[in-house]
């Protein structure tokens, strides 16, 4: 089917987009998307010179150790429990599911107290802060789950342990540490999900706000939203830090 001319010039406020579909809540999400981080943002070619930090390499590890602890849990749950009990395999892919989840624990606190003392909620990035500290949390759930589900005594031990203080809430009804398979869910289904979108929407967060520039030293306060917070390069190709709190 071929369109004439006059209908393919894009609108001026949606470019790309056929006059009569401006309206269209799929265009309208699109370029909303687009609006929020524009590809120069979402994967910039260059960053601020205060992004060479620890703490943010901190970051990269915890989400590297992240990628591993779903891998290996993944293979977790194809391959099923008696297999990580028995196989000399199973063994070793259910200790480095262990102890990726130990690391992905001990990069995130280093990251997120890193983070704490640099004031990462500067320069409206609040939100970004607060889905770092929601993510903090659900992973502590997640980790609890998985260590009811480990089929020893160990988890035996643990649920004993946790129903008292979880049934004095009234949680126990629905959330029940003694069910194996209920935790079980909980530990490969929903809060993986959960766990997944947060630290989706922080990664995001990051991206749209940049990181988080250095304290100034001559000059009190610091603007609301400081110049280079996306983390674009210049013309030049290197972000100016002038001026930033």
């Amino acid at each position: 089917m071929t369109v004439d001319s006059e209908r393919e010039s894009p609108t001026r406020d949606l470019p790309g987009i056929l006059e009569e579909d401006a309206e269209q809540w799929t265009a309208k999400l699109r370029n909303a998307a687009i609006d929020a981080l524009p590809p120069q943002r979402l994967m910039p070619d260059r960053q601020p010179a205060y992004v060479a930090s620890w703490i943010y390499v901190f970051g990269v590890l915890t989400l590297a150790a992240l990628a591993v602890v779903i891998a290996t849990g993944m293979v977790l749950a194809i391959m099923g429990p008696t297999w990580w009990h028995v196989s000399p395999v199973g063994h070793f892919v259910n200790s480095l599911h262990l102890w990726s989840v130990e690391s992905f624990f001990a990069f995130m606190v280093v990251h997120l107290w890193g983070s704490f003392f640099m004031a990462a909620w500067r320069g409206k990035r609040r939100l970004t802060w607060v889905f770092g500290a929601f993510a903090f949390l659900a992973s502590v759930g997640t980790a609890f789950t998985g260590y009811l589900s480990q089929q020893n005594f160990d988890s035996q031990w643990i649920g004993t342990q946790a129903k008292d203080g979880i049934n004095s809430t009234g949680a126990g009804a629905v959330f029940n540490v003694l069910n194996f398979g209920q935790m079980l869910m909980w530990h490969i289904v929903l809060l993986p999900l959960a766990v997944g979108v947060i630290v989706g929407v922080h990664v995001l967060l990051v991206r749209r706000r940049g990181v988080v520039p250095p304290f100034a030293l001559d000059e009190p306060g610091e603007p609301d939203d400081p110049p280079g917070t996306a983390g674009i390069a210049g013309s030049a190709g290197t972000a100016s830090v002038e001026g930033e709190a």
